[in-house]
């Protein structure tokens, strides 16, 4: 069984307090994108479950893998016998994509449906926040309003078809935690959730990312590439999640892959929305 774990995006992200575990309750709409890795699972060959990765590299012992942590679950809790997983990393790390945490959850979904498991998607998403706090989003994969740590997801009015997405992801990565160091918690004023249901080019300056201001600050490349894509013609653009990757959304795919040629020293892809 052959399956393509996408990346999201985040539009808008509020850090809105600082919890007593020590993690942050924020705001975000999550947003599935068509920039995938590829990840094949067949029946195991030998006693015990095998993963092999190509294309982008992966520091990563097998073990702690969030692909073999997938399984691991799944062997534990329903039974699931031995598989060989062949993963074909696209997505870059580092970038605030998800591209792990998808991975992950598509390993559950597939092994749900090789195995005739029944397991509905709720109780798949509770099972999956326990790997990451973004993998249950990829349980379901269609747009969600996400609360709490990123695990407590409610679907959101969303509509961005049609518009084309230029994604660069530079040779800059930024830690989760330095990012999350760096921002002071403050109550929002306004949900994503409501902003993405006006128009588009009404997003800019509202729809915000509390983690844009310190990491720009740090790494003020990032910020030439947003103001590069708003003046190439954007209607909106942003960091997603805690960086490194900038987001354009773009009228047509035209204006997209103009943009595109500005990045030519970064990972891009242009892909509809």
């Amino acid at each position: 069984m052959i399956t393509f774990p996408n990346a999201k995006i985040n539009l808008g992200l509020n850090i809105v307090a600082r919890r007593p575990d020590g993690y942050h309750d924020l705001e975000t709409v999550f947003y599935p994108v068509n920039v995938t890795d590829v990840l094949e699972i067949v029946p195991g060959t030998g006693d015990d479950a095998t993963l092999t990765c190509y294309g982008r590299p992966v520091d990563c012992p097998t073990e702690k893998n969030l692909v073999m942590k997938a399984y691991r679950l799944m062997q534990r809790d329903y039974g699931v016998p031995p598989v060989d997983m062949h993963l074909y990393k696209s997505i870059p790390d580092g970038a605030g994509l998800g591209g792990g945490s998808s991975d992950a959850a598509h390993v559950m979904t597939m092994l749900n449906e090789m195995f005739s498991l029944g397991i509905d998607k709720a109780e798949l998403a509770r099972k999956a926040a326990t790997l990451g706090a973004d993998c249950a989003f990829f349980i379901y994969n269609t747009p969600m309003m996400a609360t709490g740590i990123g695990d407590v997801l409610t679907p959101v009015d969303v509509d961005l078809k049609g518009r084309y997405m230029l994604l660069v992801k530079p040779d800059v990565s930024v830690p989760t935690r330095e990012a999350y160091s760096r921002v002071t918690p403050e109550p929002s004023q306004v949900s994503p959730a409501q902003v993405v249901t006006w128009p588009v080019e009404q997003w800019d300056g509202v729809l915000k990312n509390d983690f844009e201001p310190s990491v720009f600050a740090a790494h003020p490349e990032l910020w030439m590439m947003k103001a590069t894509m708003l003046e190439a013609g954007a209607q909106y653009a942003c960091m997603s999640g805690s960086g490194s990757s900038i987001v354009g959304i773009f009228d047509n795919a035209t204006m997209a892959e103009c943009a595109r040629d500005k990045f030519t020293d970064c990972f891009t892809r242009v892909c509809e929305l």
